[in-house]
């Protein structure tokens, strides 16, 4: 079977595997569609030391849907659509995964290749979770990539007085008004700091998230929060994991700080499911994030539209097959 695997920086590679055969309590499930996440280009995008090069067959990949080939375990059946939360790589034709890893998709005529952004929106909805009621509060978003966009879209729909977005990129932030955002503020063009004052008459955010990883958008969720307000931590860094903060203006909040990360967590399987569910039953439409699509042999064009945000690139979906 073909697998893609990581190089060098920035460089791809298709290669040859044995055919993977699964164990008891196992799924044999076949990819046809996988989505490139953030969190991928810590890896992709960084020069990391020559003894990681190669990564393992399928890295850095995770957000995945395929279709059971062969079952080990009475709940999930050959022909079934799946969501298969896979940690070992993601960018192989196919994978032996324990049951448990694995999300079951309904009969649907919605897009298949969509559900694969469930993914993604339900660790979204699991950090929302833990944040609680933003019900009549002012909420700023730093960060609009696909993660930000779906933190924007939830804070919208939990009735947040004010939902303010930031991001450098115009087409990222139009997409936030669409959204329902009340507010954007382009932060090449802007002080955040300045804006986010001026929006809230001096209140600033009750509830800030980072949804970027950069150590500037670090800083930024703490200057734009009212005292005692509370921070949600998402983003992940890509280039750096060690940066400063100016510690007066952290401490000087009192802030309440919530860090999210439901793989972590053990949570990540439950709300891939109601993500699922809400999306089924078309409460939930996650198709504003989907705007560029690839072929499997297109995969090293997927992550370098992805890492240079190309044509307004947001989700860059992988068809293995159709």
């Amino acid at each position: 079977m073909k697998a893609v695997q990581l190089v060098a920086p920035q460089q791809l590679k298709f290669v040859d595997l044995p055919a993977p055969v699964p164990a008891s309590g196992q799924v044999l499930v076949r990819m046809d569609y996988l989505a490139v996440c953030g969190s991928d280009l810590k890896f992709y995008d960084r020069t990391l030391p020559d003894v990681m090069y190669p990564m393992g067959p399928g890295r850095p990949c995770h957000e995945c849907v395929g279709t059971v080939e062969v079952s080990t375990v009475p709940q999930f059946e050959p022909g079934q659509r799946v969501i298969a939360l896979i940690q070992t790589g993601g960018m192989v034709e196919s994978a032996a995964l324990p049951a448990e890893l694995l999300v079951p998709l309904p009969e649907s005529d919605i897009d298949p290749a969509l559900w694969v952004l469930c993914q993604p929106m339900g660790t979204v909805m699991y950090a929302v979770d833990r944040i609680g009621s933003v019900l009549g509060r002012r909420v700023v978003v730093v960060g609009a990539g696909p993660i930000g966009l779906c933190f924007a879209d939830l804070m919208v729909r939990h009735g947040a007085r004010q939902v303010i977005v930031t991001d450098v990129h115009q087409y990222r932030l139009d997409t936030a008004r669409k959204l329902g955002a009340t507010h954007t503020i382009n932060a090449a063009d802007e002080d955040v700091r300045e804006r986010v004052a001026a929006i809230t008459g001096g209140q600033m955010a009750d509830v800030s998230i980072e949804a970027c990883g950069l150590p500037e958008t670090y800083q930024q969720v703490f200057d734009v929060l009212r005292k005692q307000g509370t921070v949600a931590i998402f983003g992940i860094p890509h280039l750096e994991d060690s940066f400063s903060l100016h510690w007066d203006h952290v401490y000087s909040k009192l802030p309440n700080i919530i860090v999210t990360n439901s793989a972590a967590a053990g949570e990540r399987t439950s709300w891939v499911k109601l993500c699922v569910d809400l999306v089924a039953d078309g409460r939930l439409d996650l198709s504003y994030l989907a705007t560029h699509r690839f072929s499997w042999d297109e995969v090293p064009a997927a992550f370098d539209f992805y890492s240079t945000k190309k044509d307004g690139a947001l989700k860059c979906l992988i068809h293995v097959r159709d």
